[in-house]
């Protein structure tokens, strides 16, 4: 008679829970980035079992480095370790995640694996096709009883450690009825004829030592730029409050969207795609609809779209990035010819700043300050990285879905719907605090185009893309012109 399998640390906390709001998932937004961070380091401390974790980019820097860690020291406790990686983004990592997989508990695979390692370039002249499909997903999943996912990949900039760009982001922990589709849906992956064991790739490089890479991670951890994440590691209370069935958790409906891992190979059907998912399980926005993304390109159907729903009556807003504040400058240029019609129908459109007005005074403060001889007191940037959009105050979606035909008919992503009027209010409270000190807001003044930017109840007006270089206007006019929209 085989032996009854002993609940988790994780089970035991959760399970009351569940069985509390049958039918519903729970969901806790992680808005704050070094909380987001932390909160994926204490899940690795507390796992059990096995760590399932899938992303998109995973930098070598100080975050991606401890956490690297983290899965290393997991597996050296007995959990298994499984994580499958897109290669698009893994130049540099063929050393660590060698190590990595040979550890017996840990087992990596690549996610339409560029074949010649170095120089990967080549990949893109003789095989361009294959690779600008890319695995844009992100899920890490502890012990089958939680998952993190949505907007961020692993690295520095999406946590903010770089004291360059910090990524306005959101994520959501999940637990309940949902985590087991997730795993579902991260086995499928796995499984798929995309991902590809590490021993299949060729490669010259030899594996890291994984002392070394616990050395390097304690290095890191004494670094000044990491001590605000040891710190939120140290004392987040979220772990304990889990635990404890203390932590405030929304519980909802709710609903997992995903492409089929065939749309890598250009073989989904449109029925495993995102897109139709969404349309299947969001009714039409009766009353308002926001939106929130940073690489926004509508085409002119989406724009058709949009524009008959504000005729309906609809009141939309759309927060995307600005030319300063994007990564992406093509990508701009996809959305930048659209918004006269957009502004013309009454369509509400916001731009993130990369420093907020209150930032920017502060910088040149400090620049002062500096040619006097003063200690610099400065303040990060800002680009926006979150993908969510709320319909009617009452559905709420998070995801890794950009609003752009990459993400529509190229790219794998993974998202979730949510049913709750009490989340769709605090994710709306963070936006609607978010738009008037962090965005500036387009207005329409005859056909010409203003930027209006907020610091208290003083306005200010700019008449072209504001902070954007001459040169980078420039190019953005140029590229508008271009039949490049199905590949942005």
């Amino acid at each position: 008679m085989s032996e009854a399998v002993v609940p988790g640390r994780l089970a035991r906390a959760i399970a009351p829970l569940a069985a509390a709001h049958q039918g519903e998932s729970g969901v806790v937004p992680l808005v704050d980035a070094r909380e987001a961070f932390a909160a994926r380091v204490l899940l690795a401390h507390q796992a059990e079992f096995t760590l399932d974790v899938q992303y998109y980019i995973w930098r070598h820097d100080i975050t991606g480095t401890i956490m690297f860690e983290a899965l290393h020291e997991a597996a050296d406790r007995g959990v298994k370790v499984r994580l499958l990686l897109d290669d698009h983004n893994t130049a540099g990592l063929d050393a660590t995640l060698k190590g990595l997989h040979q550890h017996p508990n840990i087992e990596v695979r690549l996610f339409n694996p560029l074949r010649l390692r170095r120089p990967r370039m080549l990949n893109y002249l003789f095989d361009f096709k294959r690779v600008n499909r890319r695995m844009h997903n992100k899920a890490f999943v502890v012990d089958g009883e939680v998952v993190i996912s949505g907007g961020r990949n692993i690295g520095d900039e999406y946590f903010g450690a770089t004291s360059d760009v910090l990524f306005a982001d959101l994520d959501v922990l999940l637990i309940g009825p949902i985590v087991k589709k997730v795993q579902s849906d991260f086995d499928r992956y796995w499984e798929s004829e995309s991902a590809w064991p590490l021993e299949r790739l060729f490669s010259l490089t030899k594996p890291q030592d994984l002392s070394t890479l616990h050395a390097i991670a304690e290095r890191y951890k004494q670094d000044t730029k990491a001590q605000a994440y040891v710190k939120a590691i140290e004392e987040l209370p979220f772990i304990q409050q889990l635990l404890q069935r203390e932590l405030e958790v929304y519980w909802a409906p709710t609903q997992l969207v995903s492409d089929s891992p065939a749309k890598a190979l250009g073989r989904a059907k449109p029925q495993q795609m995102v897109p139709h998912q969404l349309k299947q399980v969001l009714d039409e926005p009766q009353s308002h609809t926001t939106l929130v993304s940073p690489y926004f390109v509508p085409t002119r159907t989406g724009v058709n779209e949009l524009i008959a729903m504000a005729k309906r009556g609809v009141q939309i807003i759309i927060l995307t990035n600005s030319l300063e504040a994007t990564d992406v400058a093509v990508v701009h240029a996809g959305y930048a010819k659209w918004r006269r019609k957009l502004l013309r129908h009454g369509i509400q459109l916001f731009e993130m700043q990369r420093l907020s007005p209150l930032a920017r005074w502060q910088e040149r403060r400090a620049r002062r300050q500096r040619l006097k001889g003063k200690e610099r007191f400065g303040s990060s940037a800002s680009s926006l990285h979150a993908k969510t959009f709320l319909v009617d105050s009452a559905r709420v979606f998070v995801g890794s879905l950009n609003f752009d035909p990459r993400s529509a008919a190229i790219n794998t992503e993974l998202g979730f719907v949510m049913h709750s009027k009490a989340l769709a209010a605090r994710i709306e409270a963070t936006i609607v605090e978010t738009l008037p000190n962090y965005a500036y807001q387009l207005r329409l003044i005859g056909n010409r185009i203003v930027w209006v930017e907020r610091l208290g109840k003083q306005k200010s007006w700019y008449y072209s893309e504001p902070n954007a270089s001459i040169w980078r206007r420039l190019a953005v006019r140029i590229l508008e012109r271009l039949p490049i929209e199905r590949l942005l």
